[in-house]
């Protein structure tokens, strides 16, 4: 089962993403715990969607999915010197889309040599290029809102590092990753014992194994970037063509991705969910989950609970 058979009720999302700015509601947005700013609840992720060439086709369905996601009133978009080309991809084509000052550029440092870190993410500098320097008055030239050490890889070598470049003002906050239920002891102690900003780490219907160290964060004062939460697209081939259930329609869900995506954000504690895509419409879907009521604890449980019975 495609996510493509499984869209309903779209019509009404994508007219409101071709509303003026002005006239568009407003989508929801957290507090990064550390500073108080805000960031948008849903952004975009990066893995194996933007790894691409110079093909026209290729390039264009990426900035149509860039231009789908700023009109619907997206800002944070994630990536890392370990997907291939996307960097280099998000550095060219973001400079062709109004984002008006709303991007929130995150990446990472993915080596296991502490020496070689300083250069990768310099050059992870030079690829974003004018997509990372934002371009907004008051706001310093070449850096990023976010630097991660991907997959706890190195990462007391890498958290001196990032440490020094956010004092020097190369990035705004700094973090860490995990994904696919990995090394959740090891983000444990990181969270116990590291002064960090963000946790990105896993959590989708399917696989709800960091919820603790979820709590944890926010016990921390961790902002939590949630990644992979569709499990790379498995949990729509589960829910196949099942209805959609009644508690997700109560909080203005028109499709078991945004179902998906409001269930994750139901937990207080999570700052931001990254969902990939190469679909542009999908890209427009998503972030109308950001839309309307969050589902309470009840609704959050029956979410699960239908999700569960598929």
């Amino acid at each position: 089962m495609r996510r493509r058979d499984l869209l309903t009720g779209l019509p009404a999302i994508a007219g409101a993403a071709m509303l003026p700015a002005s006239a568009q509601p407003a989508p929801l947005r957290r507090a990064i715990p550390k500073s108080g700013e805000q960031i948008g609840a849903i952004g975009l992720g990066t893995w194996l969607t933007f790894d691409v060439g110079d093909e026209v086709v290729e390039r264009t369905r990426r900035l149509q999915v860039l231009q789908a996601f700023f009109a619907a009133g997206g800002g944070v978009i994630d990536s890392s010197p370990m997907y291939g080309r996307a960097e280099r991809v998000l550095g060219e084509l973001l400079p062709q889309v109004d984002h008006a000052g709303r991007l929130f550029a995150a990446t990472k440092v993915w080596t296991a040599f502490g020496r070689v870190g300083p250069a990768q993410m310099a050059e992870s500098l030079r690829l974003w290029g004018k997509g990372a320097d934002g371009r907004v008055a008051g706001r310093e030239p070449r850096r990023f809102d976010l630097v991660q050490v991907h997959n706890l890889l190195a990462w007391p070598e890498h958290l001196t590092t990032l440490r020094a470049w956010k004092e020097q003002g190369r990035c705004r906050y700094i973090g860490v990753t995990t994904s696919h239920g990995n090394k959740h002891d090891e983000m444990q102690r990181v969270l116990r014992n590291e002064p960090i900003d963000f946790m990105q780490i896993t959590l989708n219907l399917a696989d709800r194994s960091a919820l603790p160290l979820i709590e944890l964060a926010a016990s921390r004062g961790v902002a939590v970037i949630v990644n992979r939460p569709f499990d790379g697209g498995l949990l729509f081939n589960r829910v196949g063509r099942r209805p959609l259930p009644e508690a997700a329609r109560e909080v203005g869900c028109a499709s078991w991705a945004q179902a998906c995506l409001k269930w994750i954000l139901a937990h207080p504690a999570v700052t931001c969910a990254i969902p990939a895509t190469t679909n542009p419409a999908h890209a427009t879907e998503n972030m109308g989950a950001a839309l309307g009521p969050v589902p309470d604890a009840a609704q959050q449980r029956r979410i699960a609970a239908a999700f569960d019975a598929s």
